[in-house]
């Protein structure tokens, strides 16, 4: 048996297996012949003719003797072959057997056909399966062979036969005719049962079976089913759409499954594009980003230019920084070690950590790093400096590696090696990105392994955020400048099966600069996401593909019925999970740029802040009725709500994460509910703010006011007021109209439940017709339990001494997983519950509230409403819902980077929208906060299902505390413009919802300027909260007996 080179048989099969794989694939072959071959009862000896030592080796293992290629007289196979046989005969006359390496289904019943037949004949020819070459050639003893093997050898040796004299028997057998030449051989092997076991064991381990085997024919419903059930196929179902043609079926089924997993929503990233450097020690032949030293102007882009660059971008509302390079360029050329040991760093990735790290400090811009192939410790220092990474896999078909295809001489393109770094970021807990290359000489069916083999990578790292498919462009000066592009029609069939093997949750991404003008098809053929867009850099890998401009880029994605967001590089759903997949330094600079959903941020506009609608919320806001599309779902769960009926949490969270048309729909609904259920008018009432300490021993992580920075315009120092003061400010309030006054503070160590009595008392003695809104439900929880009272009997003694109403604030998000970490030492959700029913039950009202904005997400925004829904339908005490917008500025959680700056602007509306809908015909009045909102906000809130501006508030400082510009006081001549202003009526009320007195009215419109506020600075003890009283002995039955003030 004579062997070639391992490494260079087979080369017929190169259009589908690499040299490696080639040489694999004879290697065992010749191993079940040899083994077949040595354990044969009649076989003597085995000789094998090859000069590599891996035949050599192989031989050995098998015993059989190896007779080196180079000692013998002639050359090619059959002189090789007369050589070795005149060798063997001068020793022995035995009889000769001369058979070929790779006839993978040989058996040792066909070797004892041969010697069978050999017993009657002096020559057994074994024939191919195509009956022209002989694979086998047995010589009885006396015969002196004459070897003819090549093309058409079958009759050659026939012929020789013949003419010699010879006893002939042509043999045809399946283990004999099936040798391995060309790639339709290995089809048939693949078909076949009997496979010698190391043949078998190869075609199964290397992936070849898999890869070549004939594609199963494709169940389309069965496909059909399983991925509109929210799974994904199997592999076998995977591959058979290779041979699947009907582009119109896998379009529309592709866009039905993106549309479960994202609905009405097409993402993008506004970045700025860095090519830290244009060296890459690779070759791939369709590139023109990499260039060589002597074309480049400077090796690495310096530092303070990367940051110039940035600057800009931030200004133009950019938020990644997408970080492109050569792969590891030092390994290649000295100008690239040479400027990176001027800068002080030995390799580029080191190069890339620091500028990184300077964007993220200095610019805010979230870096995105395409490094290219990377070890486990070079991932992890970027993942210290950066929100996400990504390499394109491009193809995971290893024959585009070889010698004429795209990436011959460029290692790092090995598939294994790119999937081991992939794999590597998975283990890192880096959110990546991938994708491949199409229309480079791979075929469909090694597209769609590529997809597999990213697909198996995230099944076992969770780590893959989007899929990119992006389609050749051929480039002057490249070695595939004439090489053909994918046309449209392949384009979008790629895409449609990469969605489908993903299913409706994977991201899929289309560059649109590659593809202008048919945009609205690939979103049709399943995208959900345009990639990093500009409005600065060009694409500097594709420079001949300008970006699309973005409002451009809008009213394409509009035409294909969806609406253009802006996200991050981080996708939502790793920022949900943020300790998982972010870094602990990357935390903070993520939350300043996101959603409660996992969004960008996509406008300046927070909480607190005058400043005007954004631009994308304002189209959105102006939309007719006549202009909205909403999606079915949306528009049946609001059509549930407006009826009255009690919605799942599901639903609610579906409600807040609405965007574009969904978005107007659910606002528009709210409204027209709004003036069904109250009408036109907005309702206000005059008021005081009174906090009467900012000492509190709780330490809740949003609260600027008890907590917050001691400056002079903010917080300032720990205050205690005394009952003087207190008095002072409800006097100075009903003189200027008020009609209540709003009372809360911080829980001061001291403070036990009497002190909340003094209180009221005080109030009652200084103002005894102003209405009482006092104490949180923490303040009640704590001052009964301090007088060791249920919570019930305190309400009680607080409402015999003259409380009116509760604020229902303290409630901030009605979920324990959140309070857990706002407020880990506050009440519970279901004690803040307890509170709020026991004093609907003894008779006292509250408001209710939420503040949304910081840690938590749409799903708790969602249970917050519910629960307060369901305490409202069993008692009906909340008069109105008030929504509070987290304003962040000097909140300690946002100074620790550990809260978002509150909520935006259309999570904001979309809040009072919501709760408009969620409550109709529970709670009639959705109040707007004018301190967090704004002028601005307030008109869009009131045309959102508000109906109340809450009170005028003479002082605020908690708000002000955490450094919202508002809060000192809406006069009511202010309050009414802006009512006015909305298109609706303005009405005074008291707090419930009743007509204030005519006197008070026309105090509040000729108010005086407020007198200077005293915050009497704290000391070790409470201050007293009582005016000057005597105390009477015991015996009487009287605790106390309050002195009227002189000025009452």
């Amino acid at each position: 048996m004579a062997l070639k080179s391992l490494q260079r048989a087979k080369s017929r099969l190169a259009p589908l297996l690499t040299a490696g794989q080639r040489a694999g694939l004879v290697e065992a072959m010749a191993g079940d012949v040899l083994a077949m071959l040595t354990s044969h009862r009649q076989v003597g000896e085995v000789y094998v003719i090859s000069d590599d030592p891996a035949a050599h080796e192989l031989a050995q293992r098998y015993g059989a003797t190896v007779i080196a290629e180079s000692d013998l007289q002639l050359s090619g196979l059959n002189g090789l072959l007369t050589s070795a046989s005149t060798q063997l005969r001068a020793d022995n006359t035995t009889p000769l057997l001369v058979l070929h390496a790779d006839l993978p289904l040989l058996r040792e019943s066909d070797l004892s056909a041969v010697l069978a037949a050999l017993a009657d004949a002096d020559v057994v020819i074994g024939a191919d399966t195509a009956g022209q070459g002989t694979n086998l050639l047995a010589l009885a003893e006396h015969v002196e062979p004459e070897y003819h093997f090549g093309e058409g050898s079958f009759q050659r040796h026939r012929r020789w036969a013949t003419q010699a004299g010879l006893r002939q028997v042509p043999l045809e057998r399946p283990g004999i005719g099936l040798d391995i030449d060309e790639p339709d051989d290995l089809a048939s092997l693949l078909a076949c049962e009997h496979i010698g076991e190391q043949s078998a064991r190869w075609l199964r381990d290397s992936g070849v079976a898999a890869h070549f085997s004939p594609a199963p024919e494709l169940d389309w419903q069965q496909l059909h089913d399983t991925v509109t059930s929210g799974c994904t196929p199997e592999a076998s179902q995977a591959l058979a759409l290779a041979d699947y043609d009907d582009l119109p079926a896998m379009v529309s089924l592709a866009g039905t499954v993106r549309d479960q997993g994202y609905g009405n929503v097409i993402t993008y990233s506004r970045k700025v594009f860095i090519p830290l450097t244009k060296l890459c020690r690779d070759v791939c032949h369709y590139c023109t980003f990499a260039q060589t030293p002597s074309k480049l102007e400077q090796v690495f882009m310096p530092v303070e230019e990367v940051l110039e660059l940035c600057r800009q971008g931030a200004a133009q509302g950019c938020q990644e920084a997408l970080f492109t390079l050569g792969e590891k360029p030092e390994l290649r050329y000295k100008a690239a070690r040479e400027a990176l040991a001027e800068m002080g760093f030995s390799t580029t990735l080191e190069y890339v950590r620091e500028v990184a790290s300077r964007v993220l400090a200095e610019t805010g811009l979230l870096p995105h790093i395409n490094a290219g192939c990377m070890t486990a410790e070079e991932i992890a220092a970027l993942r210290e400096v950066s929100a996400s990474m990504g390499i394109m896999l491009e193809s995971a078909s290893e024959r585009l590696c070889e010698q004429g295809m795209p990436h011959f001489g460029s290692p790092d393109k090995i598939p294994a090696v790119r999937l081991e770094t992939m794999s590597l970021a998975g283990e890192a807990g880096v959110p990546f990105t991938s994708g491949i290359l199409i229309g480079i000489g791979e075929t469909r069916r090694e597209r769609i392994e590529s997809l597999l083999a990213l697909r198996r990578i995230h099944e076992r790292h969770g780590h893959l955020q989007e899929v990119i498919i992006q389609n050749f462009r051929a480039k002057e000066g490249t070695l595939m400048s004439q090489a053909p592009e994918p046309d449209l029609a392949d384009l979008l069939w790629t895409i449609a099966a990469a969605r489908l093997v993903f299913g409706a949750d994977m991201s899929i991404q289309a560059p649109p600069n590659l593809s202008p003008g048919v945009l609205p098809q690939l979103v049709a053929a399943g995208i959900n996401d345009w990639g990093g867009v500009s409005p600065l850099t060009p694409d500097h890998v594709n420079p001949e593909a300008p970006w699309p401009h973005l409002q451009e880029l809008a009213r394409e994605t509009a035409a294909a019925g969806k609406f253009l967001d802006q996200r991050l590089t981080i996708y939502p759903a790793y920022i949900r999970d943020a300790e998982r997949w972010l870094a602990p330094g990357m935390f903070g600079p993520v939350m300043q740029q996101c959603d409660a959903a996992g969004y960008a941020r996509r406008d300046s506009w927070v909480p607190g802040e005058e400043r005007p609608v954004p631009d994308v919320d304002a189209e959105l806001l102006r939309e007719t009725p006549s202009q909205i599309a909403p999606s079915h779902d949306i528009r049946a769960i609001v059509a549930r709500a407006v009826a009255g009926e009690a919605l799942l949490v599901a639903e609610v969270t579906q409600l807040f994460e609405v965007r574009g048309a969904d978005f107007s729909h659910v606002v528009q609904a709210a409204d027209t509910l709004r003036a069904t259920q109250v009408g036109e008018e907005v309702t206000y009432t005059v008021n005081r703010n009174i906090n009467y300490t900012n000492v509190c021993y709780f330490k809740c992580q949003f609260c600027a006011f008890s907590k917050g920075k001691q400056s002079e315009n903010l917080r300032g120092r720990p205050y205690d007021i005394s009952g003087e003061e207190i008095a002072r400010r409800c006097i100075e309030a009903w003189d200027r109209g008020a009609g209540e006054v709003c009372m809360q503070g911080g829980i001061h160590p001291d403070y036990t439940g009497q002190t909340y009595l003094d209180i009221i008392a005080t109030v009652r003695s200084a103002t005894p017709d102003m209405h009482i809104h006092a104490f949180s439900p923490l303040e009640v929880w704590q001052g009964a339990a301090t007088l060791n009272l249920p919570v019930a009997d305190y309400l009680r003694k607080l409402k015999a001494s003259g409380l009116d109403t509760l604020p229902g604030t303290a409630a901030e998000i009605l979920h324990d997983d959140v309070r857990a970490i706002l407020c880990p030492d506050k009440l519970n959700s279901g004690q803040w519950l307890e509170v709020m029913e026991a004093a609907h039950e003894v008779g006292l009202r509250s408001t209710a509230t939420i503040m949304y904005g910081h840690i938590e997400s749409p799903q708790h925004w969602a249970h917050h409403l519910l629960a307060v829904r369901d305490l409202q339908q069993r008692t009906g005490g909340f008069t109105e819902f008030v929504p509070l917008p987290f304003v962040h500025m000097e909140a300690p959680m946002y100074l620790k980077g550990r809260a978002r700056k509150g909520p935006t602007f259309r999570e904001a509306v979309l809040m009072h929208a919501v709760a408009r809908l969620v409550f109709a015909g529970l709670i009639d009045n959705i109040q707007t906060s004018w301190v967090k909102m704004g002028e601005a906000g307030v008109g869009a809130c009131l045309d959102a299902g508000a109906n109340d501006l809450g009170g005028t508030l003479m002082n605020e400082s908690i708000t002000r505390a955490a450094g919202s510009g508002h809060g000192q006081e809406w006069a009511p001549q202010h309050m009414e413009n802006q009512i006015e202003r909305a298109g609706r009526v303005p009405r005074m009320r008291t707090t419930l919802y009743r007509k204030p007195r005519v006197e008070q009215r026309m105090k509040a419109f000729n108010a005086p300027a407020l007198g200077p506020a005293v915050n009497e600075g704290a000391g070790k003890r409470e201050r007293s909260k009582l005016i000057p009283t005597i105390n009477i002995q015991a015996d009487a039955g009287t605790d106390q007996v309050y002195l009227m003030a002189a000025c009452d």
